[in-house]
């Protein structure tokens, strides 16, 4: 129990830091990678997943955002 909690924390942490990762279809690049027939990396279609810009909101980050948009909201409603 301890060490799922350490885990939470720990996740919880990394969103605060880095609230963004590589895009786990592309890796990051943004497209599709093929190799040329000369052995080069070519740039194939935009990744549908992220829109071609290679990082993604991280699940504890789109968490995080939406308690915070509700609480704004709640906030605003009462005054």
């Amino acid at each position: 129990m301890p060490s799922l909690i350490l885990v939470a924390l720990s996740y919880g942490a990394l969103c605060t830091v880095s609230p963004v990762g590589a895009c786990r279809k592309c890796k990051g690049w943004g497209a599709k990678i093929h190799r040329s027939r000369t052995g080069r990396l070519r740039r194939g279609r935009t990744c549908r997943r992220c829109d071609g810009h290679g990082v993604r909101l991280r699940v504890g980050r789109r968490l995080y955002n939406a308690a915070a948009r509700l609480y704004r909201e709640n906030r605003e409603s009462t005054r």
